[in-house]
């Protein structure tokens, strides 16, 4: 499943909130850089889907705000 997300890096409080089908927005109380942001964007999307780290992946926007997250089943 491909999921897309809409990322505010470096936000005060870190929440994940679904705004459509398949569509997210993030903001992720970490900074931009060397991959930090990136990585607690998976830690948080797989606690509000209830599926392991391991199962998520970044396919698009490594260094976008606007990203495409690949869930395996």
């Amino acid at each position: 499943m491909l999921i897309k997300v809409h990322v505010t890096p470096y936000a005060r409080q870190a929440s994940v909130v679904k705004t459509g089908e398949g569509t997210f927005e993030a903001r992720v109380d970490e900074k931009a850089e060397g991959g930090k942001a990136n990585k607690r964007l998976v830690e948080m999307v797989s606690e509000h889907l209830g599926v392991p780290k391991s199962k998520i992946t970044v396919v698009r926007g490594a260094r976008s705000r606007d990203k495409v997250l690949e869930v395996a089943d």
